[in-house]
């Protein structure tokens, strides 16, 4: 069963950048389809982006866009998510998330993923 650690969070100004990590254990990151979703105060959880299993392909959703890059290194068996052009609304608690069997059309969900770290906050001030 893997275990999942994020880190890398913290305080950053508008039109800053932040790296998140996710380190995984009992399990490599290259063996699971990979995910960031994210929290914020009185919200859902929201989907923010994912790496496929199978292809590697990647996912992100529309306010992230092309301001975050999802990547893996498998030699150090982490996830990341490099946050750039940090928006206020940006602000929430960051999750890392896994799982073995998803399918294509349920990557976005987080009640597909069977794996979650503990979450590291992110607060952009404006």
């Amino acid at each position: 069963q893997v275990q999942l650690e994020e880190s890398g969070g913290g305080l950053v100004q508008t039109g800053g950048s932040l790296r998140l990590s996710c380190a995984a254990s009992g399990g490599s990151v290259s063996s699971y389809n990979m995910g960031w979703f994210r929290q914020a105060p009185g919200k859902e959880r929201e989907f923010v982006s994912a790496v496929r299993l199978r292809g590697g392909g990647t996912f992100y959703s529309d306010s992230v866009k092309g301001r975050f890059t999802i990547s893996r290194d498998n030699a150090k068996n982490t996830l990341y998510l490099q946050m750039n052009s940090l928006k206020h609304e940006d602000t929430a608690v960051y999750y890392c998330a896994a799982d073995r069997h998803l399918i294509l059309s349920s990557i976005a969900t987080a009640q597909s993923y069977d794996y979650w770290g503990q979450g590291t906050q992110v607060t952009v001030s404006s």
